[in-house]
Order: structure tokens, then sequence, then C-alpha cells
């Protein structure tokens, strides 16, 4: 089993030390779902929700808190983003699926990013929606695929993924 790298041989919270890493091309992809009412995600396509177009607002969010990953959460490394993709689908008549890309080059991985995007955007969702439907749910954020880095390339087993 793997070690847990943030903590040192005392159990003390550590940042780790990339330093001595090769820089190389690095990106991963998140994904979850907003589930909502059906007629609130009708509102949403058809941008009828008085605050605005929910989804732009969305993205907006999304490539703002992958570029301030680092501010919240404590041990994530400050990361020189090269890109930041957000995208939005319809698996059914009640949900919004979000999918996050980030990528970056860089001595360490940009996983926390693209989760934290998801995250954020899925919140805004359900700001710009409260109004409507107070009984909306976001879940299933997940790491769907990494590239890059000593550990390479990871792919989350298909029974895991959103639908996207």
């Amino acid at each position: 089993m793997a070690e847990l790298t943030h903590f040192d041989a005392q159990g003390a919270s550590r940042m780790v030390d990339v330093g001595d890493k090769p820089m190389s091309q690095r990106a991963a992809r998140a994904s979850g779902i907003v589930s909502m009412s059906a007629s609130t995600l009708k509102l949403v396509r058809d941008r009828g929700v008085a605050k605005g177009d929910v989804l732009e607002v969305a993205r907006l969010a999304g490539i703002q808190a992958a570029k301030r990953a680092d501010e919240l959460i404590p041990l994530c490394h400050t990361l020189p983003l090269d890109s930041v993709e957000i995208a939005f689908s319809f698996p059914n008549d009640t949900s919004v699926a979000i999918q996050a890309t980030t990528r970056v080059t860089a001595r360490t991985g940009v996983e926390m990013e693209a989760l934290t995007a998801v995250a954020v955007a899925g919140l805004t969702i359900y700001d710009m929606c409260k109004s409507v439907d107070r009984g909306m749910r976001i879940g299933e954020i997940l790491l769907e695929e990494k590239t890059g880095g000593r550990s390479g390339h990871y792919v989350k087993p298909a029974a895991a993924s959103a639908t996207i």
C-alpha cells in the first residue's frame, strides 16, 4: 500500500517537496452531477433563471476556482495552469453533468484543480437556482483521468464514472 505523502515520519502535516521532480506535461479530468427538478433544469437550459445564464456563470466560477485551489486546500501546491476547460451536458431531464479538464507543465499534478473546479461550478449552479429549487443535490464528484508525472496514466474504472 502506498504511503500518505502529506505526513512526515512523526505524523506531522507537511507540504510535499517537489523541487527535485522533473517538469512534465500533466492533465486531469474530473466530473460531477447536479440533480434538480425537471422544471429547474428547463429554466437552466432555456436561460430563464432571473440571475442570468447559469452555466456560463458556473463555467467562470469553475475556472476561477481551479486557479485558486491552492488557497482552499492547505497542502496543495500553487500551479501556473496552462488551461482549464469546463463542459456541461444533460444526461437526463433532471441533471447537469459537469466536467473539468486542467492542464499544466509542472512538477506536480492538477487533480485538485480539476476537482475544485467541478465542486465550485456545482455550488454556483446551486446558488443561482436555489430560489426555485432548494432540493438540488451536488454529487458524484470524482477524478475521471489523469496523465503525466511519475505515477503515469490513471483512468477511473467505468463503473464508478459519473454520466457525462
